[in-house]
C-alpha cells in the first residue's frame, strides 16, 4: 500500500489562502509607479528651469536692446540675467552669455553650440560678446549648468551630462539694437 504525503493536507489549506495577494501586487508595482512618478517630476523641474531662463534672458535683453547699459560686458549682462533668474543656486557661477553680431549679407550664425560652463576646468574659455552698433541684428545665447534633482533615477540618470556631473540649459535669442542705442 501507497502512503500519501503527509505535507501536502498540511499546506493546501495555506495555499488556498488570498489574504496576501493584495500586498504582492503592491510590492510589484510601487518601485514602478515611484519611478514614473519621479522622472514626472524631474522633467516638470527641468521644463520649469528652461522656461525661466528664456524669461530672465528675455527680460534682461531689452535693456541692452534699448541702450540702456552702454559698454556691456560679460560679467556685467551675466549679473543682470542672474538677477532675473530665481531658480539656479550660484548663478553666477554656472552661467555663459555669448552675444554676437550677425550679418546681415551672409546671415553666417554663430557655432552650433553654444559655450557652457565647464565645471571639471579652472579656466574657463572666453567668450564672444560684442554688443555692435546700432541697427546691427544680434544673437544672443545663454547656457546654464545645473545638476539634476534626482541623479540617479529615471531620468536624471539619463540626462546628457556636459560639464562634469550637471546639464546644460540653453536659451537663444535674436534683436535688433535700437538706433541711438549705445549713445
Amino acid at each position: 500500500m501507497r502512503t500519501r504525503p503527509r505535507l501536502l493536507p498540511r499546506i493546501a489549506p495555506a495555499l488556498r489562502r488570498e489574504d496576501g495577494t493584495a500586498t504582492v501586487e503592491v510590492v510589484l508595482a510601487l518601485p514602478i509607479v515611484m519611478l514614473v512618478f519621479l522622472m514626472g517630476l524631474e522633467a516638470s523641474i527641468l521644463m520649469t528651469r528652461q522656461m525661466l531662463l528664456e524669461h530672465a534672458l528675455d527680460v534682461s535683453m531689452r535693456d541692452i536692446r534699448l541702450g540702456k547699459h552702454p559698454g556691456l560686458d560679460h560679467d556685467k549682462f551675466k549679473d543682470i540675467v542672474c538677477s532675473q533668474a530665481n531658480l539656479f543656486p550660484d548663478c553666477r557661477n554656472v552661467v555663459r552669455i555669448e552675444l554676437s553680431p550677425i550679418s546681415k549679407t551672409t546671415w553666417t550664425l554663430p557655432g552650433q553650440a553654444a559655450t557652457c560652463v565647464d565645471r571639471r576646468a579652472e579656466m574657463q574659455p572666453v567668450t564672444n560678446f560684442t554688443q555692435g552698433p546700432q541697427n546691427s541684428l544680434m544673437m544672443v545665447r545663454a547656457c546654464v549648468v545645473v545638476d539634476p534633482f534626482f541623479p540617479g533615477i529615471g531620468l536624471g540618470l539619463r540626462l546628457h551630462t556636459t560639464s562634469g556631473d550637471g546639464y546644460a540649459l540653453v536659451a537663444t535669442s535674436a534683436f535688433v539694437n535700437e538706433p541711438g542705442a549705445g549713445t
